[in-house]
Protein backbone atom coordinates (compact mmCIF):
# COMPACT_ATOMS: atom_id res chain seq x y z
CA UNK A 1 0.00 0.00 0.00
CA UNK A 2 1.42 3.35 -0.99
CA UNK A 3 0.58 6.65 0.58
CA UNK A 4 0.87 9.95 -1.13
CA UNK A 5 1.54 13.17 0.66
CA UNK A 6 -0.95 15.85 -0.09
CA UNK A 7 0.18 19.36 -0.64
CA UNK A 8 -2.01 21.91 1.09
CA UNK A 9 -3.83 24.19 -1.27
CA UNK A 10 -4.51 27.83 -0.63
CA UNK A 11 -8.09 26.98 0.28
CA UNK A 12 -7.06 24.35 2.83
CA UNK A 13 -4.48 26.48 4.65
CA UNK A 14 -6.11 28.17 7.59
CA UNK A 15 -4.63 31.24 9.18
CA UNK A 16 -5.25 31.83 12.85
CA UNK A 17 -7.91 34.36 13.64
CA UNK A 18 -6.81 37.89 14.35
CA UNK A 19 -6.83 39.06 17.93
CA UNK A 20 -8.50 42.17 19.29
CA UNK A 21 -5.08 43.84 19.46
CA UNK A 22 -4.36 43.04 15.81
CA UNK A 23 -7.73 44.46 14.78
CA UNK A 24 -7.03 47.59 16.87
CA UNK A 25 -3.60 48.03 15.25
CA UNK A 26 -5.17 47.63 11.80
CA UNK A 27 -7.86 50.18 12.61
CA UNK A 28 -5.20 52.60 13.87
CA UNK A 29 -3.26 52.21 10.62
CA UNK A 30 -6.43 52.84 8.63
CA UNK A 31 -7.39 55.81 10.77
CA UNK A 32 -3.98 57.43 10.37
CA UNK A 33 -4.18 56.80 6.63
CA UNK A 34 -7.44 58.74 6.55
CA UNK A 35 -6.01 61.54 8.70
CA UNK A 36 -2.92 61.71 6.49
CA UNK A 37 -4.96 61.96 3.32
CA UNK A 38 -7.25 64.59 4.82
CA UNK A 39 -4.26 66.58 6.09
CA UNK A 40 -2.74 66.48 2.60
CA UNK A 41 -6.01 67.57 1.00
CA UNK A 42 -6.38 70.37 3.55
CA UNK A 43 -2.81 71.53 2.91
CA UNK A 44 -3.33 71.69 -0.87
CA UNK A 45 -6.74 73.34 -0.58
CA UNK A 46 -5.69 76.00 1.93
CA UNK A 47 -2.47 76.94 0.16
CA UNK A 48 -4.21 77.13 -3.25
CA UNK A 49 -7.11 79.21 -1.93
CA UNK A 50 -4.65 81.70 -0.40
CA UNK A 51 -2.18 81.62 -3.31
CA UNK A 52 0.46 80.69 -0.76
CA UNK A 53 3.81 79.51 -2.12
CA UNK A 54 6.13 79.81 0.85
CA UNK A 55 7.35 77.15 3.26
CA UNK A 56 4.89 75.94 5.89
CA UNK A 57 4.78 73.22 8.50
CA UNK A 58 1.26 72.42 7.32
CA UNK A 59 2.66 69.89 4.85
CA UNK A 60 4.39 67.99 7.66
CA UNK A 61 1.11 66.92 9.24
CA UNK A 62 0.36 64.86 6.13
CA UNK A 63 3.69 63.04 6.20
CA UNK A 64 3.67 62.52 9.97
CA UNK A 65 0.25 60.85 9.85
CA UNK A 66 1.21 58.62 6.93
CA UNK A 67 4.76 57.69 7.96
CA UNK A 68 4.48 57.60 11.73
CA UNK A 69 0.84 56.55 11.82
CA UNK A 70 -0.01 54.26 8.95
CA UNK A 71 3.40 52.71 8.28
CA UNK A 72 4.43 52.26 11.92
CA UNK A 73 1.14 50.63 12.91
CA UNK A 74 1.25 48.30 9.90
CA UNK A 75 4.79 47.25 10.83
CA UNK A 76 3.79 46.77 14.47
CA UNK A 77 0.80 44.69 13.33
CA UNK A 78 3.14 42.42 11.37
CA UNK A 79 5.58 42.20 14.30
CA UNK A 80 2.73 41.31 16.66
CA UNK A 81 1.53 38.62 14.28
CA UNK A 82 5.03 37.16 13.89
CA UNK A 83 6.60 37.59 17.30
CA UNK A 84 3.78 38.20 19.77
CA UNK A 85 5.03 41.58 20.98
CA UNK A 86 2.06 41.93 23.31
CA UNK A 87 3.48 39.13 25.49
CA UNK A 88 6.03 41.67 26.73
CA UNK A 89 5.02 43.98 29.58
CA UNK A 90 6.74 46.79 27.69
CA UNK A 91 4.26 46.64 24.83
CA UNK A 92 1.32 47.95 26.86
CA UNK A 93 3.02 51.36 26.89
CA UNK A 94 3.54 51.53 23.12
CA UNK A 95 0.03 52.32 21.92
CA UNK A 96 -0.86 55.18 24.27
CA UNK A 97 2.57 56.79 23.89
CA UNK A 98 2.52 56.52 20.11
CA UNK A 99 -1.05 57.80 19.71
CA UNK A 100 -0.52 60.72 22.09
CA UNK A 101 2.86 61.63 20.59
CA UNK A 102 1.65 61.48 17.02
CA UNK A 103 -1.55 63.44 17.60
CA UNK A 104 0.23 66.14 19.62
CA UNK A 105 3.08 66.46 17.11
CA UNK A 106 0.93 66.51 13.99
CA UNK A 107 -1.65 68.78 15.65
CA UNK A 108 1.01 71.35 16.59
CA UNK A 109 2.49 71.22 13.08
CA UNK A 110 -0.91 71.70 11.45
CA UNK A 111 -1.96 74.59 13.72
CA UNK A 112 1.37 76.35 13.19
CA UNK A 113 1.12 75.73 9.43
CA UNK A 114 -2.37 77.22 9.29
CA UNK A 115 -1.11 80.33 11.04
CA UNK A 116 1.80 80.56 8.59
CA UNK A 117 -0.53 80.35 5.58
CA UNK A 118 -3.06 82.90 6.83
CA UNK A 119 -0.19 85.39 7.41
CA UNK A 120 -0.31 85.40 11.17
CA UNK A 121 3.14 85.44 12.70
CA UNK A 122 3.40 82.18 14.68
CA UNK A 123 6.58 83.08 16.52
CA UNK A 124 5.38 81.75 19.86
CA UNK A 125 7.77 79.22 21.32
CA UNK A 126 4.72 77.31 22.55
CA UNK A 127 4.47 75.62 19.14
CA UNK A 128 8.01 74.34 19.41
CA UNK A 129 7.38 73.20 22.98
CA UNK A 130 4.21 71.32 22.13
CA UNK A 131 5.75 69.69 19.06
CA UNK A 132 8.83 68.84 21.14
CA UNK A 133 6.63 67.16 23.76
CA UNK A 134 4.99 65.13 21.00
CA UNK A 135 8.38 64.08 19.67
CA UNK A 136 9.50 63.06 23.17
CA UNK A 137 6.42 60.84 23.48
CA UNK A 138 7.12 59.33 20.05
CA UNK A 139 10.70 58.63 21.09
CA UNK A 140 9.47 56.90 24.24
CA UNK A 141 7.05 54.84 22.12
CA UNK A 142 9.87 53.70 19.83
CA UNK A 143 12.00 52.83 22.85
CA UNK A 144 9.32 50.65 24.45
CA UNK A 145 8.60 49.06 21.06
CA UNK A 146 12.24 47.98 20.79
CA UNK A 147 12.23 46.74 24.39
CA UNK A 148 9.10 44.70 23.63
CA UNK A 149 10.71 43.31 20.47
CA UNK A 150 13.86 42.40 22.40
CA UNK A 151 11.76 40.69 25.04
CA UNK A 152 9.77 38.75 22.43
CA UNK A 153 12.95 37.61 20.67
CA UNK A 154 14.73 36.73 23.92
CA UNK A 155 11.86 34.85 25.53
CA UNK A 156 10.92 32.91 22.45
CA UNK A 157 7.99 33.25 20.15
CA UNK A 158 4.71 31.89 21.48
CA UNK A 159 2.89 32.46 18.19
CA UNK A 160 5.08 30.31 15.95
CA UNK A 161 6.21 26.74 16.26
CA UNK A 162 9.93 26.38 15.81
Amino acid sequence: MTTTATTPTAASVRLRASTALERRLGLAAGGYTGLGLLAGLFYRTLTHSRDFTGPTTLSLGHTHFLALGMLVFLVVLALERLFGLSQSSWFRWFEPLCHAGLLITAGALIVRGILQVVATDPTSMAFAGVAGLGHILLTAAVLVLFLALRSALTNGNPTLER
